[in-house]
């Protein structure tokens, strides 16, 4: 990985972080012990940030015409995953 992407990373980390209230896990993935990247909601979370790899995942959340406030999804042999607008989920977390 290079120096920009590690910056990108880094960048994407520290905003989650600031967006919800929690703090970013410092050397995340560079040593053992130091998992995950950001703690909040009594949550480790793993960040990850793409150009465009997540296209369809955003296409399927951000459905106008279906409006649905989450999306399930699965591959053959994995578990389910739940895929949602942070904001959406940030008004869930603090009913």
């Amino acid at each position: 990985m290079g120096k920009s992407q590690k910056e990108k990373g880094s960048r994407r980390e520290r905003e989650f972080a600031q967006l919800t209230g929690g703090t970013k896990i410092p050397l995340s993935g560079a040593m053992e012990g130091y998992a995950n990247d950001v703690n909040a909601y009594g949550l480790e979370w793993e960040i990850k940030s793409r150009k465009t790899g997540f296209k369809t995942i955003y296409d399927w959340v951000l459905d106008e015409r279906e409006n649905p406030d989450a999306v399930a999804i699965k591959v053959d042999r994995k578990p389910w995953l739940v895929v949602m607008e942070l904001d959406k989920f940030k008004e869930l977390m603090d009913r």
